[in-house]
């Protein structure tokens, strides 16, 4: 690629930013460039707003959609800057600007979409289209035949501004995730299930066996808690599903006991509080936690 396109990508993420979405080079396959070596292998821990949440504050665009920012400042910063005269395009984070994007891979599952989903905006791609709406979710992929959803930890490549007026995420799209929750593995014999009425708040005299700090610990379930109570229904299950699994994971490596059961209550409780059904409610968040024990 000529330094000029190079710099009409630069220019292209530039303006994105400034309309506060949040972007990233990507490589000449159309990939997150690769990691530098203090990073590769997640040998820095990872960044704090990953799964793995670590304390990686590396200036480069390391970690993919992680890294993707509206700052032009690191967009135009020297770590940056060697990045992108490899660049091939540019992508971005939608959750991060609250969409949720589509990727219609193919012309049935466009079909399927025009069928079945309110219409919004629409991008064109090489085999079918995205889809953006308004509203951030969980991503998934092969959420049914053909179609793929990219919103929180996940990047998407920019296309273009589109055609269409964007709308609101509509409960259609959430239920996508609904169902492949539904069908995940059970919880391993002796994951238990949990309650909303756990009682006892997460101290150390319920986690025992965990190797993180109270604040640490606290200020985890805080955000989280502050993730399901920002959607409805529907949202507030699938997200309380997600950081039920994100706390899981976060104590796979402690010897354990953690009090698991009493922060998934909470989480419970916080989907609850914005209208979903306990028993909904319970579910997920048994199942979140279930997959993440299963997967470790």
């Amino acid at each position: 690629m000529t330094p000029a396109p190079r710099r009409a990508l630069l220019r292209a993420a530039l303006d994105l930013a400034a309309r506060g979405i949040p972007v990233l080079p990507l490589s000449g396959g159309k990939r997150p460039v690769g990691n530098c070596s203090a990073c590769r292998n997640s040998a820095c821990g990872d960044r704090p707003n990953m799964k793995a949440a670590g304390p990686c504050a590396c200036a480069a665009p390391c970690h993919a959609w992680a890294a993707a920012t509206t700052d032009p400042g690191v967009l135009t910063s020297p770590a940056w800057a060697r990045a992108w005269p490899e660049a091939g395009a540019v992508a971005y984070h939608p959750g991060g600007a609250n969409l949720t994007v589509l990727d219609l891979d193919d012309a049935a599952a466009v079909a399927w979409a025009r069928e079945t989903l309110p219409p919004t905006r629409t991008v064109a791609t090489t085999r079918g289209e995205h889809w953006i709406y308004r509203g951030a979710m969980t991503s998934h992929n092969a959420a049914r035949p053909g179609v793929d959803i990219k919103s929180l930890m996940a990047y998407a490549r920019w296309l273009g501004h589109g055609v269409g007026t964007m709308t609101a995420l509509p409960d259609a799209v959430r239920a996508l995730t609904v169902k492949v929750e539904e069908t995940t593995p059970a919880p391993r014999e002796g994951a238990g299930v949990v309650s909303s009425t756990t009682g006892t708040p997460w101290n150390r005299q319920v986690a025992t066996g965990c190797r993180h700090t109270e604040t640490y610990v606290r200020t985890g379930l805080e955000r989280g808690l502050a993730m399901v109570r920002a959607r409805h229904a529907q949202g507030a299950g699938s997200q309380a599903y997600g950081v039920a699994q994100f706390i899981a994971k976060q104590h796979a490596a402690c010897p354990g006991p953690c009090g698991l059961d009493t922060l998934a209550g909470a989480v419970i409780a916080a989907a609850v509080s914005v209208g979903v059904p306990e028993p909904y409610a319970t579910r997920a968040v048994t199942r979140g936690l279930g997959q993440a024990v299963s997967a470790v």
